[in-house]
């Protein structure tokens, strides 16, 4: 029996979309374990979030609420995991995989001497999981045997948890001795739009090097607004300086599956379908009837984008 541990990201106080991901992982372990699931908040006023997530199945919603963790500082929320992990007696930690998770729960692997697997795709029982590697060319199986697993869990491929019950909160204390943190936070450098953010929206228009620049990727941004969709872009245009690096979707960028994801002028390299091909709906709008996006796509639009996507979005009023 297996008791699981899922870190739950909070974002002005409310639960993230994308935290629900590794709740439904740690429902599934926890069944294939006969375990009991365990949810841990973690931040400054998270307590009232508990209420959001108190139905999902599990034992108790640890709470650890204070100043000292009010901003996601690695080195100090380890010290909250690793508290939680003792309380708990998981020998399964997971979280969503995000830029927090991919900091923090590789140091608590370590510090637990346990094994580790990233961007966990799906369960196969309370240790062995599926993972992706080669940028998503190939899907490995891997069967962590140390007594303690670390997982993080690709958001985008578990649908949202099992709702059931009625968890107890629990208020867990730890100490932590700031003087001996050596990173400190300075800012947040928020960057805020009115578009929906590529990793929860339900449709994302991205743009490509077929775009031939700033002015060109304006043609992305407005058929975007028509659909109410988030914005994306590859590595080629976030790396030219054409529209910010936060977003650029791929393997070293987000990953995205959106019900709806149009391809605009992108050709299709494999770092960048590794960030978006798990979408329902891939529709390609490109020159070269050759490019790999077309191996992808449900539906392909051979042709010059820039009378492509005009006509598209005067079609759409």
């Amino acid at each position: 029996m297996s008791n699981v541990l899922v870190l739950v990201e909070t974002l002005a106080g409310h639960v993230k979309k994308a935290a629900l991901a590794g709740i439904t992982m740690g429902q599934q372990v926890a069944k294939a374990s006969g375990g009991e699931l365990h949810l841990l908040l973690i931040g400054e006023g998270v307590t009232a979030a508990a209420d959001e997530i108190k139905d999902c199945g599990a034992k108790k919603v640890h709470v650890v609420d204070g100043p000292a963790f009010a901003h996601p500082l690695a080195e100090i929320w380890l010290q909250a995991l690793l508290a939680a992990q003792k309380a708990t007696g998981a020998t399964v930690v997971a979280a969503s995989s995000t830029s927090l998770s991919k900091d923090v729960l590789p140091r608590l692997a370590w510090r637990l001497g346990a094994g580790m697997a990233s961007d966990v795709l799906s369960v196969v029982d309370a240790k062995t999981f599926t993972r992706p590697m080669w940028a998503g060319n190939i899907t490995a199986t891997v069967n962590i045997v140390t007594p303690i697993a670390v997982c993080t869990v690709r958001a985008t491929e578990f649908e949202a948890p099992e709702r059931s019950g009625s968890a107890s909160v629990e208020k867990l204390d730890v100490a932590v001795d700031t003087s001996q943190i050596k990173t400190q936070f300075v800012a947040l450098k928020e960057i805020k739009s009115e578009r929906p953010d590529v990793t929860s929206a339900d449709r994302v228009i991205s743009g490509g090097r077929g775009v031939k620049g700033p002015e060109g990727f304006k043609l992305v941004e407005q058929l975007a607004d028509k659909l109410a969709a988030g914005v994306g872009a590859s590595r080629a245009v976030c790396d030219a300086g054409w529209v910010s690096n936060d977003l650029q979707i791929g393997q070293t960028g987000k990953v995205v599956a959106p019900n709806l994801y149009i391809a605009v002028g992108i050709s299709g390299a494999i770092q960048h379908l590794a960030g978006m091909k798990g979408s329902k709906v891939i529709v390609a709008i490109n020159k070269d009837p050759d490019a790999p996006i077309f191996q992808v796509a449900d539906y392909g639009l051979v042709g010059d984008l820039f009378q492509i996507v005009p006509e598209i979005i005067n079609q759409l009023g």
